[in-house]
């Protein structure tokens, strides 16, 4: 046996148990979810063909636009907030001060505690009459709105409570900063330019990787929220934090239309894709590389 292919069978052999989960638990379901999504399937009987009735009646279903608004709406809402501040966390840990591992810890930590505990949490903070938030507000005289028992406020609240994840996205822009190199800082200062002037001509330009990283990271996020509506309202008041993934979760596990649900999760996967592919594109024009030096 030749060298090379000992080296192609040991290849082989080391990426075998990814191949095989890979198979079984991501394309094997996918295709079986895209069959799936052409029948009239309920759990308790055999799937029946259907053909493309699934995806038309995604069309003419209310339910579907009213998810699709929520969740736009809510990623309109969102992702500036995301990207905005966890750049600034990032910005203010970044500084060279005794101690900053302990603040940087403490401002991560949020975001690998369970979604269902923090919602809990936020579920108590905006209670409309003993919430620490309406408790504070009435100190100064301020009336309360009822947050997530309100169809106005429900779906605000849901997105400041997400912004208990800003950890996530700090710790990308943190990385991002510490590659930046310092002597472009040195160079700016002895032309004269002060630290704002730096962040817009260093800065800035050199984190757009990192931007786009997360970008794309929270677009897919927020298409995917379901945690937070589904614990603190469960899509209401009056249907006004209806999540795209929580409309597909009740169609698949409170009314057992599998088919439906399936045909909902692929043209999900298909916006997300489209979506994504538009950010990439974007991303010619305002996403600089130090290396090949090119927008």
């Amino acid at each position: 046996m030749s060298s090379s292919r000992r080296e192609a069978i040991t290849f082989y052999l080391c990426i075998s148990p990814w191949l095989i989960g890979f198979v079984a638990f991501v394309l094997g379901p996918m295709l079986a979810s895209f069959y799936f999504s052409l029948t009239n399937w309920t759990l308790l009987s055999p799937p029946v063909w259907a053909g493309l009735n699934n995806y038309a009646r995604m069309a003419t279903d209310p339910l579907v636009l009213q998810s699709l608004k929520i969740t736009g709406l809510f990623t309109l809402a969102y992702v500036p907030l995301d990207l905005m501040g966890g750049l600034a966390l990032a910005l203010l840990m970044n500084q060279k001060v005794r101690g900053i591992s302990i603040f940087r810890t403490v401002y991560y930590l949020p975001s690998v505690i369970s979604g269902v505990a923090y919602v809990v949490l936020w579920m108590w903070i905006f209670h409309p009459s003993a919430g620490l938030v309406n408790t504070l507000l009435a100190y100064v005289g301020i009336p309360g709105p009822r947050w997530l028992a309100s169809p106005d406020w429900a779906l605000p609240a849901i997105v400041i409570m997400s912004l208990w994840g800003l950890g996530r996205s700090m710790v990308i822009y943190l990385a991002g900063l510490q590659g930046v190199p310092t002597h472009l800082y040195e160079a700016a200062a002895l032309d004269g330019a002060n630290t704002w002037q730096q962040f817009w001509a260093i800065t800035l330009p050199l984190l757009t990787p990192t931007i786009f990283f997360n970008l794309v990271l929270s677009i897919i996020g927020t298409a995917q929220t379901f945690t937070q509506a589904f614990v603190a309202t469960n899509g209401g008041p009056l249907n006004a934090t209806l999540f795209y993934v929580l409309y597909l979760y009740r169609q698949a596990f409170q009314m057992f239309r599998m088919g439906y649900a399936s045909a909902l999760a692929w043209a999900l996967f298909v916006i997300v894709m489209v979506l994504t592919l538009l950010v990439v594109r974007s991303g010619r024009s305002w996403v600089y590389y130090e290396i090949s030096d090119e927008r």
